[in-house]
């Protein structure tokens, strides 16, 4: 066992190592638990010769293990009194409308001024305690960079109900987003397996290669508009996701060809049109605007709604010469 854990490690596998579990060598050699090495590895932080692997994985002789563990993130998050944009409470949910540019619980480089600050400060200690002293009551996230409806526990039983129902897929959550280009056909369905990109681990990527550690992922999207400007074309859009993987809708657009306006990190941010509207765009032109799920504790259908920010309600009149309650999507 290495007496200091480092954030990044290399090592290369010899003859008596050959054929031990990946997630058991990493846990010698790196320093860190087992249950520690296997989140690092389904998070997509370890390679085997360039390549992930999956944790049962028996690297040969010769082979090259290489790992980056994540900034350590606080041990506990403070309540701060930060303005909430409540849609729905009662005794065991909340739904808020996170805004654009706010990060959903402390972590490495944001570590107070998050949503879940903001909900320990209105909720008190009425929080689950599943998701542990960092994420209290957090059931389901969104980027930083995307506004829109969040549901948060306020006990564990609602908890466990509504992270069931995420799981099985009876959980509803529709988007709407402005992807660049037109799109062929008026509707259609991307399903490609996402997983932690190979060479960026800010990123996500499909990917395809069965060695290779990644999720299902199927987005379903309908076209609402289509408009040209500034010598490019751009599709507004309504998606509903199947699963819910890290930056899936980016990641799924951009890998058809059609990366969301403003999204930096997977191609979005190259046209004229950009550059011109740049104060109205903070991050990818995303929404969650719509949530359908079952109270947890009353079994009954729910549905919530929430507009999307004014700058991209701006974007949408200047672009499609629409206003957004005209387009269907919030319906």
């Amino acid at each position: 066992m290495a007496e200091n854990v480092e954030r990044v490690g290399r090592l290369t596998v010899t003859a008596d190592m050959a054929g031990k579990r990946l997630d058991a060598l990493l846990s010698d050699f790196a320093g860190i638990t087992r249950s520690a090495a296997v989140r690092l590895i389904g998070d997509g932080n370890v390679t085997v010769n360039g390549e992930p692997a999956p944790k049962n994985a028996r690297p040969s002789a010769g082979a090259v293990v290489a790992w980056e563990l994540p900034e350590p993130e606080p041990t506990e998050a403070i309540p701060q009194n930060i303005p909430l944009d409540v849609v729905y409470e009662d005794d065991d949910i909340i739904v808020v409308n996170k805004p654009v540019g706010m990060v959903v619980h402390p972590a490495a480089g944001n570590p107070d001024g998050t949503l879940v600050n903001a909900l320990l400060w209105h909720c008190g200690a009425s929080l689950s305690g599943v998701g542990g002293k960092i994420r209290p009551g957090i059931v389901h996230r969104i980027d930083k960079d995307t506004g829109g409806l969040l549901v948060v526990a306020k006990n564990d039983r609602a908890h466990l109900a509504l992270a069931e129902q995420i799981k099985e897929h009876r959980v509803s959550r529709v988007y709407t987003a402005i992807a660049i280009g037109n799109f062929r056909d008026d509707a259609g369905t991307v399903n490609a397996p996402i997983g932690r990109h190979p060479t960026d681990r800010k990123r996500m990527a499909v990917i395809r290669n069965e060695r290779a550690v990644s999720r299902e992922a199927i987005t379903h999207w309908k076209v609402l508009a289509r408009a040209e400007a500034e010598g490019s074309r751009f599709t507004l859009l309504r998606c509903e996701l199947e699963t819910g993987r890290t930056h899936q809708i980016r990641v799924h657009m951009a890998s058809i060809g059609h990366p969301l306006l403003g999204d930096p990190v997977y191609g979005g941010d190259r046209t004229a049109f950009e550059a011109r509207h740049r104060p109205l765009i903070h991050g990818q032109c995303l929404h969650a605007g719509e949530l359908q799920l079952t109270h947890p504790r009353t079994q009954q259908p729910m549905i919530f709604t929430a507009p999307p920010s004014a700058e991209m309600q701006t974007l949408i009149r200047t672009l499609f010469g629409t206003e957004f309650s005209e387009t269907g999507s919030d319906s």
